[in-house]
Order: structure tokens, then C-alpha cells, then sequence
């Protein structure tokens, strides 16, 4: 595989990429390395799924993947996850994590996982932050995080260091990539302005975009509505895509379409599938898909109709996360003990 192969295939499908020309000079090189952060606070979904599909594409490329599981992270962001669940939590953010990059047709023993306290802990790490913190402003620490970091006017001392540790793990991590939703845009950056400062080198960006909810606008963590949960039961997923924002003609925060682009058909294309939607004959019998473009297509015409998509749509996310759902199925304990408020009842 060629530079431009490698670059096509890395970079299809993302929001920005910070630089193109410094990826290539990448592969050009070699074979970089890349490293996804994931801090372990509420249950995975579909958006993390979208996300972390990336990560078959990186590796066809020939890019090696750390994914770190940041479990102090998950704790200074406003205390989202209690420190004595961050174990448990991690876990089962690792199993999630192994079920979607089996699903998207990757080897998840191709990835190297990392919690947060193997390393963050360690007397180098500790005063190099010291020393980033001490040359960095409380403003400029707030405008990176603000899309990350729950924050108020009195934020917490955790909300600001949690964007100079996300760079240092950049350094730590000895990574030449640093891969997230869009909204890591600003600590991102971050990185890229200090870290040759601190020993490091700044980092090569890619960002994933962040999908709509299923209500229009934003996904909401608190929203079970908003999402589909990687262990949702097909019924359930039914439901929600049923009762979906999806206005006929319209894409703009249009989740259901989201889901499709970035995640059904990707996967699909892995698979050399297509998708199927089943109308009745005297509608015009059924459709069939070989790509997101020509469905969109269709349906901003009109002549693809949301209660026809709907149900089709339904079926093929939950085919797509049937190997997730099992394998959470399969260990209850991981989800008892990590959401004990929820499951362990």
C-alpha cells in the first residue's frame, strides 16, 4: 500500500485532519503510531462506535493503535466516575472497546491497551505536568477543555489539569497521532503548541466528527433516548430509531442518516455487503444501497421515505452491534459492577 492509499484509507470518514501533508511525511517514513484516549465514565454507545471504528481503518494502514482506558481522566472531569468504580469501569470500557473493533473487521489483539495510572503516576510524568502547569494560564487551560471538560464558573482544579495530562500522554504514549471526537479540538491544539516545549513533538491530528442525537441536536449522555447503547436488545434499538428525529428530505441533524454514513455502511464495505430496504411492490419494491451517497441522495429527493429507512436502518445497527451485545451479554458482572446504581439490582 502506497502513501496515498494510506492516507485515503486514514483519513476517510474524519471531521479534520491537523495536518495531511505531516501524515504523509509520516508514512513516508514508516509506520507512525496513533493512540486514542477514552476516559471510563457513563455505559459506551453508538457514538463511541463510530468513533472507534477508525481505529480498523488505522490499522489496515499499517499504523501501530495504543488505546488508552484514562482512568484518573474519568475522575478529575468532575468527579464522572467515583474513584473506587474507575477499576471496575475500565474494565469493562476495555471489553466494550475489544467488541467494536471486532465488529468493524479489526483483530483487537492488534491494539495495545493502557489505563491511565500504569503511567500518569510515574515521578517524570508528575513533574513535567508541574512544569506545564506552572507555565500555563487558568484561561487558556479552560479554553482547551471547554468541549470536554464538565465545567461551571467555579470549576473544579480537576477540570484543568485533565487537558495537560491529555498532552503529555501524547508524549508518554510516544504517539505521532492523536485520534478523537472533534471535540478534543482544543486540547488537541494544546499539544501541538506545548509539547515542544516538554520534550515531546506536536502531534499529527485526526478528529472524528460527533454524531447528532436521535432527538435532533446534540447527543446527550443523559438522554437515553439520544443514543443506542452498545447492549440495547434489538427491540429496544427498534424503538428508539422508530421514534427518531428524521424529517423526510432533511439531513441536518438528522441522527439516523448519521448512524448510516458513518457507521452501517463502513462496516458493510468491510463486510462487501449492501444494504436492503424492503418496500412493498406497489411502492416500488425494495431498494438496495451499495453506498451512503446514493442513499442520501435518494432521500433528500424524497423518493426514499422515513418510514421506509426507519425500520431498515434499525435492523442494520443492530446487526452492527450484535457482537458487542453479546459479548457484554455474556459477562453481566462487567456492568453490575461497574454501573452498580443500574445493574446490580
Amino acid at each position: 500500500m502506497d502513501t496515498d492509499e494510506r492516507l485515503a484509507l486514514t483519513t476517510r470518514h474524519t471531521r479534520e485532519v491537523v495536518t495531511e501533508d505531516e501524515l504523509a511525511a509520516l508514512f513516508e517514513d514508516g509506520d507512525p503510531s496513533a493512540y486514542i484516549g477514552y476516559a471510563p465514565t457513563g455505559e459506551m454507545h453508538i457514538g463511541h462506535f463510530t468513533t472507534m471504528r477508525k481505529l480498523a481503518d488505522f490499522l489496515q494502514a499499517g499504523i501501530d493503535v495504543t488505546v488508552l482506558i484514562a482512568d484518573l481522566h474519568a475522575h478529575l472531569d468532575d468527579e464522572k466516575s467515583p474513584f473506587d468504580l474507575l477499576d471496575a469501569r475500565s474494565e469493562y470500557y476495555e471489553v466494550a472497546i475489544e467488541g467494536m473493533i471486532e465488529a468493524a473487521g479489526a483483530d483487537p489483539d492488534d491494539i495495545e491497551f493502557v489505563r491511565g495510572t500504569d503511567f500518569q503516576l510515574d515521578e517524570e510524568y508528575s513533574l513535567e505536568m508541574y512544569r506545564m502547569a506552572a507555565e500555563t494560564t487558568i484561561a487558556r487551560s479552560q479554553r482547551a477543555a471547554s468541549e470536554v471538560v464538565r465545567e461551571s464558573e467555579s470549576p473544579n482544579l480537576g477540570g484543568l489539569i485533565y487537558p495537560l495530562m491529555q498532552t503529555l500522554d501524547v508524549k508518554a504514549l510516544d504517539a505521532d497521532i492523536a485520534y478523537g471526537g472533534i471535540d478534543q479540538r482544543g486540547i488537541y491544539m494544546l499539544s501541538r503548541e506545548v509539547l515542544p516545549d516538554h520534550g515531546g513533538e506536536s502531534p499529527v491530528c485526526l478528529f472524528a466528527p460527533l454524531l447528532s442525537g436521535l432527538s435532533g441536536g446534540k447527543m446527550s449522555a443523559s438522554d437515553a433516548s439520544s443514543k443506542v447503547n452498545l447492549n440495547d436488545a434489538p427491540d429496544v434499538v427498534e424503538e428508539k430509531i422508530g421514534q427518531a428525529y428524521c424529517p423526510q428530505g432533511e439531513a441536518e441533524d438528522n441522527g439516523v442518516l448519521e448512524y448510516l454514513e458513518y457507521l452501517v455502511f463502513p462496516v458493510l464495505a468491510e463486510r462487501g455487503e449492501d444494504l436492503v430496504i424492503e418496500r412493498p411492490e406497489e411502492y416500488g419494491g425494495d431498494l438496495v444501497y451499495g453506498s451512503y451517497d446514493d442513499l442520501e441522495a435518494n432521500f433528500l429527493s424524497g423518493d426514499l421515505h422515513p418510514a421506509d429507512l426507519k425500520p431498515a436502518a434499525a435492523a442494520a445497527i443492530s446487526a452492527v452491534i450484535d457482537p458487542i451485545r453479546e459479548r457484554l451479554d455474556a459477562n453481566p458482572e462487567l456492568l453490575a459492577a461497574a454501573y452498580p446504581e443500574k445493574y446490580d439490582q
